[in-house]
This record gives C-alpha cells, structure tokens and sequence, in this order.
C-alpha cells in the first residue's frame, strides 16, 4: 500500500468548493455572578458581566469546512431581524460566503441563549420557529441553491438538518435531485423529523441513537454485525450509497458496498462531546470529496471527532493539529 501524503491531501481541501444548506443559528453566552435571590420570585439573580455571540447550528459544520481551508457557502432561510444580521455577520467575518442566505419576514432567526455562572448552566432560552418553511420560502430556498450551484459548481453539498424547518421533504428531494444531475456528492446529518427522505445520497451520517430510534430498534448492541444489518435496513428505505454511523466513545462504523468496520475511537481526555458530530460530518465530506477513500474517510473524520472533545464548548477542528495527528496515528 502506498504511503498517505496527508501535507498533498490537506492541501487538496482548500481546491473544494462546499455548500451546507440547513438551519444555521446564533449561539448566544450571557456570564455572569448569582450573589442573591430575586424578591420577585425563588430564581436566582443573574448579574451578567460577559456576552458572546458565535455560530451555531449548520453554521458550526461551515465553521469546520472553513477552517479546513474549503470555500464555503451557507444557505438558509432567516428571519429579517437583528439576530439574522450579527449571524450573517459572523459567518462574513469566519470567510463564510453569505451571498445565498434567504431573508423571510415571517420567521425568526433562531437564537439559542445560555445563561451560565461559575461555569454552571443556569438557563437556556431558545427564540425560534420550528414549523416547517412555507411553499414561497421554499421556492426561494431552492432558487438560491441552484444559483449558487450554477455561480460555483461544488464539489459537495451538506445537508445538516436540525429540525428547525429549513429542510422540508420537498426542499431535500429536489436538493438531492438537483445534485444528481449536476454530478455533485451530497453528505447528510440527518435528525429524526425527515428522517427517511433522505433517498439516494452519498453519506448518511447519523448517530447511533438517531438509527436506533428511526428503526425502531430496542437492541443497544453495537457489534459489526449489528451494525451491518443496521445499514442494510437503512439501505432498503433510503437507497443510499454509505452509511456512516458515530458511536460515541466507541468510535464510528462505515459501510459501503462491500467493505464494513468499526474504527474505535483514540484514546483523548474528553472535556465537551458538543459539536463533534458537525466536525465528522465536515471531515468526512471534504475526505471523500478528495479521496472517494471511505477507509480514509472514516479514519480522518474520527480522529477529528475526537480531537474537538478535547476542547470546552463547540469549537472548529484546527487544521494544522489534525495533520499532525494525522500523520502519527495513520501513516
């Protein structure tokens, strides 16, 4: 087997053109000190001392693909207020290409926020609207993705899907169709909603509970052979082309064609697993774009997973530390 040149391989990425359509949000951290209670009510007093504003949703998995070094376009509907224009903000300052993004004024961008002291989660307020976009939304959706797609010509298009209402069965069949005619590789991280109308993609990434809660399956073994009957029940409903399944701590499971195997996970000190999952989906997406190598394609995307544990919080993968480790654990 000739040896992987990582260096020639990670260069390759910034010569991807990528686009994540799904529901991108706003992160919002407001810190701050509980010195008392409130003499309204039993609730601790908040006194906030520190705001934060960062990317979240399918945004974070555009965060991944940038700092990969791809170029990257988000495409979304948001709501036309104050919290769509720092979102939009944001990815424009991450080098995020904004240009497809659908305003709506009859939704709200949905804005996720955390209200933390001494590193305690106090609350968490979620201002959003869940319901599916409407036909006329769609429409535009759909006319942004096929401009874009004339505009760019990409080499993969990443469905990352929130059930916040943005990837309607409609809005993802013809997204799909429209890739196939135009010979581009479509990547998903599907969530239970629109679960099964995922047909004829790529890669479906979910994680194991979102399988074992769309079959239906009561069993939580997570042998190869279980896993393998898992992507074959998968295949008959979605006609997909890979599956690709994290395992949490126990690492990830591919399967395509004929080739099948979990690759267990390092051996890290796990400080947060939130936002690995968009880390897998980004690495893996960009691997095979590349490479059409699921082999490599799962190692690369669970050394990343595991890689973005190690930090507090949602954080992008770091290019240069995933190389190295690259090159340590695979050559």
């Amino acid at each position: 087997m000739a040896v992987m040149d990582f260096e020639k391989l990670f260069h390759q990425f910034t010569k991807i053109k990528v686009a994540v359509v799904g529901d991108v949000m706003l992160d919002t951290y407001w810190w701050g000190r509980v010195e008392r209670i409130s003499p309204e009510a039993p609730v601790p007093v908040v006194a906030v001392n520190t705001k934060e504003q960062r990317i979240g949703g399918a945004g974070n998995v555009a965060l991944n693909l940038q700092s990969l070094g791809a170029a990257v376009s988000v495409i979304s509907v948001l709501g036309k207020d104050d919290d769509g224009a720092q979102l939009t903000q944001l990815l424009n300052g991450n080098n995020i290409n904004t240009k497809y993004l659908v305003q709506s004024e009859h939704r709200i961008t949905t804005n996720k926020i955390r209200i933390i002291s001494r590193n305690q989660h106090m609350m968490r307020l979620d201002a959003e609207l869940t319901s599916d976009i409407s036909k006329a939304e769609e429409d535009q959706l759909l006319y942004a993705v096929e401009n874009y797609i004339a505009a760019e010509t990409p080499d993969v298009i990443v469905l990352e899907d929130y059930n916040k209402g943005v990837l309607t069965e409609n809005v993802i069949a013809q997204i799909i169709s429209l890739c196939k005619q135009h010979h581009i590789l479509t990547t998903v991280d599907p969530k239970r909603k629109n679960f099964f109308a995922y047909k004829a993609v790529d890669i479906f990434k979910p994680n194991l509970k979102e399988v074992q809660e769309g079959l239906n399956i009561l069993s939580s073994s997570v042998s190869l052979d279980a896993l393998k009957a898992i992507h074959l029940q998968l295949q008959q409903k979605l006609q997909h082309k890979i599956s690709f399944i994290t395992l949490s701590e126990k690492g990830v499971f591919y399967n395509a064609e004929n080739a099948a195997a979990i690759i267990p996970t390092h051996i890290r000190n796990i400080a947060d697993v939130s936002g690995a999952g968009d880390t897998v989906i980004a690495v893996a997406s960009l691997v095979y774009a590349a490479t059409k190598d699921v082999v490599l394609m799962a190692d690369i995307a669970n050394i990343a997973g595991g890689l973005v544990c190690e930090e507090v919080g949602t954080v992008a993968i770091d290019k240069v530390k995933l190389l190295q480790e690259c090159k340590k654990i695979l050559a």
